[in-house]
């Protein structure tokens, strides 16, 4: 198992801005694999919000496009999601993965609360 450690969640008001930073515990994990972040609200699934591939592709959900900027920095094993113009629908609890052919590694999630 390796460690996925998420920090930034938090409270926000509606249409604000609110980032999310993922760091891995292991720099070879991290460089071999598609980074994403996933969120689930209560009583609902858990969905992809974004992902980036070990060479930068990146792929975002319908719900977060035009909202959202994922990016990954090798140096420092980290990715990180920016989300803008946030909603009431975004509440939920967004998990880190990291994800190869070999291996699936999940965070223990950090609580995002938008406001009204």
């Amino acid at each position: 198992q390796v460690q996925l450690v998420e920090s930034g969640g938090g409270l926000v008001e509606a249409g604000g801005s609110l980032s999310l930073s993922c760091e891995a515990a292991s720099g070879r994990i991290f460089s071999l694999s598609t980074m994403g972040w996933y969120r689930q609200a209560p009583g609902k699934q858990r969905d992809l919000v974004a992902r980036v591939t070990s060479d930068g592709r990146t792929d975002y959900a319908d719900f977060v496009k035009g909202r959202l900027a994922i990016s990954r920095d090798g140096a420092e094993a980290t990715v990180s999601l920016k989300i803008d113009r946030l909603k009431p629908e975004d509440t939920a609890v967004y998990y880190c993965n990291a994800k190869s052919s070999s291996w699936d590694y999940w965070g223990q999630g950090t609580q995002v609360t938008v406001s009204s």
